[in-house]
């Protein structure tokens, strides 16, 4: 029970960081909470290490939902979320989300370890080049249907890495004119999307695997999920807020740096 206390305590600590950044930033978080809650699972002996990042990213999702439905409500208080786009995108990524939470039990971990990291390192990439203040080559918004299917590969790879989207969809929207705070509002509100059907389709696939009784509901560990929502709920809203204050710019270079770390980290361990 002790342990079980402290892993808590841990993922409150843990919400409160991509609590903040889910509403800086528009992700959901899962880049940090899926390596940092792997190394809490299995140093707390709550899964094997062949099984732990399945777990982890399951739950990373779950949280996302809690995260990004937070950051979004925040984000759209503040006129932030295009809603004239947003369902389009919303659609695309929670088909991808839906498909990838069923096909994430049959592919080998160390493949999930692979795109997680080329993923990262492709996103801290982007990060780095749109915090420059040179003018962004943009172009037109293409047709619902259009950014619909992008989304849906967008989605679909967010779900098999366990991240709320917005580090690969805030970029594309920015890409096609979309204002940056205007696309961190619609990807906040997107991962509430990704979240929902990628943890239906984990839950789904591990009901067999695991048991509820050890805390499990599907690939979901709900103590983690419990720990890390009961803070990040009450810090997106702070990170949005904090979007019209701090310098976006260099808080990217920075998150950048960390993105590089983890997908170091993520592929050595």
């Amino acid at each position: 029970m002790h342990d079980l206390v402290i892993l808590i305590l841990s993922c409150a600590l843990l919400g409160c960081v991509v609590g903040f950044l889910a509403g800086l930033l528009g992700i959901g978080g899962g880049l940090i909470i899926v390596p940092v809650l792997s190394a809490l699972l299995v140093s707390f002996d709550v899964v094997a290490v062949d099984h732990v990042l399945i777990i982890a990213i399951a739950t990373s999702l779950a949280s996302i939902l809690f995260t990004s439905a937070s950051s979004a409500l925040a984000h759209h208080k503040n006129n932030n979320v295009p809603w004239e786009i947003a369902p389009w995108v919303m659609s695309g990524v929670g088909l991808g989300a839906l498909i990838s939470g069923f096909a994430a039990s049959l592919i080998p971990e160390q493949l999930l370890r692979i795109v997680f990291a080329v993923s990262v390192v492709f996103i801290a990439a982007r990060m780095v080049l749109s915090a420059r203040n040179k003018p962004a080559v943009t172009k037109p918004m293409p047709s619902g249907p259009i950014i619909g299917a992008i989304s849906a590969v967008m989605g679909g790879l967010s779900g098999l890495i366990g991240i709320g989207g917005g580090a690969l969809i805030v970029p594309l929207l920015h890409y096609f004119s979309v204002d940056i705070r205007k696309a961190i509002g619609c990807a906040a509100a997107c991962g509430i999307v990704i979240a929902l059907f990628g943890s239906v389709g984990y839950i789904s696939a591990g009901w067999q695997v695991t048991d509820l009784q050890h805390g499990f509901a599907g690939f979901v560990y709900l103590p983690a999920l419990l720990g890390i929502v009961i803070t990040s709920w009450f810090m997106a809203p702070i990170g949005a807020k904090a979007t019209h204050y701090l310098p976006v710019s260099t808080i990217k270079k920075v998150f950048a740096v960390l993105l590089v770390i983890i997908a170091l980290q993520m592929v050595f361990s």
